[in-house]
């Protein structure tokens, strides 16, 4: 492994994200614990866990950055059919272990992960406090698709999503950003870019662009946190979205 930090159990403190590697990118640091107030620590300063079974905990701070500003969200002509056409539900903090279960599963195209039962337990403590939330994507009374972040101040922290029916995942991003429009958050930090997040509006910022952002609009305000109480119809709310 390259020579990089090594956190202090006893000290939240992470090193500045200047000094992150760049191979490989973003690696900041490694050790420490997965407890509530390190990871508000870290989510505060663009830094998240990310590491599988039989390593150690990595933290990093890519740049680029990728993100979404909710307003730009990009809903496709056939995505918007098909919401307009199937009567989705979508909900949030109902069914939070469900679906970062989902997220977790492995498959022919995806043989490992980086969701351990720790990285679950952690996050489901998030969730307990009030600052991890998810969104649920209802068709019936089956669940077809889902996310999961933080929720600092202005800015949402995505994680990771999941479809277990067509764009269950999309469908529950735009009834992310659908909310939070509607509570005046300016930001979904989506990590590490992708096609399919490109597709539906995500852009790549500066490693400073994105630090001026957290500091600007990502606070831990205890006053805040708390679950989320959110109903969301796509036949209802499709016509409204951004294009």
């Amino acid at each position: 492994m390259p020579q990089i930090p090594w956190l202090d159990p006893a000290d939240l403190a992470f090193p500045a994200v200047e000094t992150a590697l760049d191979d490989p990118q973003g690696l900041l640091a490694a050790g420490g614990d997965l407890s509530t107030p390190r990871l508000l620590e870290a989510y505060q300063h663009g830094i998240f866990p990310w590491f599988e079974d039989g390593q150690p905990i990595l933290w990093w701070s890519p740049s680029p950055r990728a993100v979404l500003f909710p307003e730009k969200l990009h809903i496709s002509r056939s995505l918007r059919k098909q919401m307009r056409k199937e009567d989705y539900r979508c909900s949030s903090d109902r069914s939070f272990q469900r679906v970062i279960n989902e997220c977790a599963k492995t498959s022919s195209k995806r043989p490992g992960t980086w969701i351990t039962d720790e990285m679950r337990e952690a996050y489901s403590q998030l969730n307990i406090a009030g600052w991890a939330h998810s969104v649920e994507v209802w068709q019936g009374s089956s669940l077809v698709g889902g996310l999961y972040g933080i929720a600092l101040g202005e800015v949402f922290f995505g994680e990771s999503m999941f479809s277990l029916g067509p764009s269950g995942s999309k469908i529950a991003l735009c009834a992310l950003c659908d909310w939070l429009i509607e509570k005046q958050f300016k930001l979904i930090d989506c990590q590490v870019g992708n096609p399919y997040l490109f597709e539906m509006g995500a852009e790549e910022i500066s490693r400073q662009q994105f630090q001026q952002l957290l500091s600007q609009c990502a606070t831990v305000n205890y006053a805040k946190a708390g679950s989320w109480n959110y109903h969301w119809q796509s036949q209802d709310k499709v016509a409204k979205m951004a294009v």
